[in-house]
């Protein structure tokens, strides 16, 4: 079903996950949320699961491929995979307590948070 925006809006934001996902290992939340939430009519919560299904897929295609490649490190991989399925759950059941627009402003506090960290790197 599409939403409050054209097929190519949707393909677009598509892309965009895509592409950073792949070059920068970022797609799902720093780009496909916020991309979301301002180019459709979802809400945080909606575009944060959309976002977690989008992952999905671009996670399974984008190891495989860095995999082919010998550059995966699958028991580190595990090793933090175990706790953030627990770390998913904690995070889903508190996000569905919080009002959208809260968790809509402390994510763009968080993004702030991590860009200033990275240009004092």
């Amino acid at each position: 079903m599409v939403r409050a925006q054209s097929l190519p809006v949707y393909v677009g934001i598509g892309l965009a996950g895509g592409f950073f996902s792949a070059l920068f290992g970022v797609g799902g939340g720093i780009v496909v949320v916020p991309l979301l939430v301002v180019f459709t009519a979802f809400s945080g919560h909606e575009a944060t699961a959309t976002s977690l299904a989008v992952i999905g897929f671009t996670a399974v295609v984008g190891a495989a491929t860095y995999g082919l490649l010998g550059d995966v490190h699958l028991g580190y991989a595990v090793l933090i995979a175990l706790p953030a399925v627990a770390g998913v759950i904690v995070g889903t059941w508190l996000q569905q307590r919080v009002a959208s627009r809260t968790l809509i402003l402390l994510f763009a506090t968080f993004l702030v948070l991590v860009a200033v960290r990275l240009f004092t790197e």
